[in-house]
């Protein structure tokens, strides 16, 4: 009975740690695939385990055009601090290399986008993340400057995930 609670517990933590290590929100059907490729979890086990990140709040859905995608929580990342040395090493290990590997396939499916215009004196700066033609989130700036609509535009390119996630996080915060 212990050993069940110790795997349960570890699985959940593993797919939390996924999350956080993705960054930005993923499908359903993309969560289930790096699980079942890694034969860590049954598939029916592990919608249990989302399902019950879910109604925790360690996890949240965030639903754009009948996309469901999951993005973990600022609860979820405090419980997975606390909690990470938990997950065995070798498990951390076999996610780091299979994310390492597949980062550009599950990205593939998301658009980054920036566009600037100008307006009379202002530069209005749209930057955008969309996946598969389902918009998942765009912020237009106004800017007093060429100079910084191009940098917000190169900080989005380079960091959008974290941006994204940091953005979510705030915005859900209670």
């Amino acid at each position: 009975m212990f050993e069940d609670t110790l795997e349960l517990a570890e699985n959940k933590l593993l797919l939390l740690y996924i999350f956080k290590k993705i960054k930005f929100p993923i499908s359903d059907n993309a969560i289930t695939e790096i699980i079942l490729e890694n034969d860590f979890i049954n598939y029916f086990t592990m919608k249990q385990y989302l399902n019950e990140l879910l109604s925790s709040n360690f996890i949240t859905q965030i639903d754009k055009a009948n996309n469901h995608n999951l993005i973990i929580t600022e609860k979820g990342l405090k419980v997975l601090c606390l909690f990470k040395n938990r997950i065995s090493k070798d498990k951390l290990d076999i996610i780091d290399h299979y994310l390492e590997k597949q980062s550009k396939n599950i990205k593939e499916h998301l658009s980054i986008n920036t566009h600037v215009l100008k307006d009379k004196n202002n530069f209005i700066v749209d930057l955008k993340i969309s996946e598969n033609d389902s918009i998942l989130m765009e912020i237009k700036l106004n800017v007093d400057s060429d100079k910084k609509a191009k940098k917000l535009c190169k900080k989005w390119e380079k960091n959008f995930s974290e941006l994204y996630q940091k953005i979510v996080e705030s915005l859900m915060e209670n």
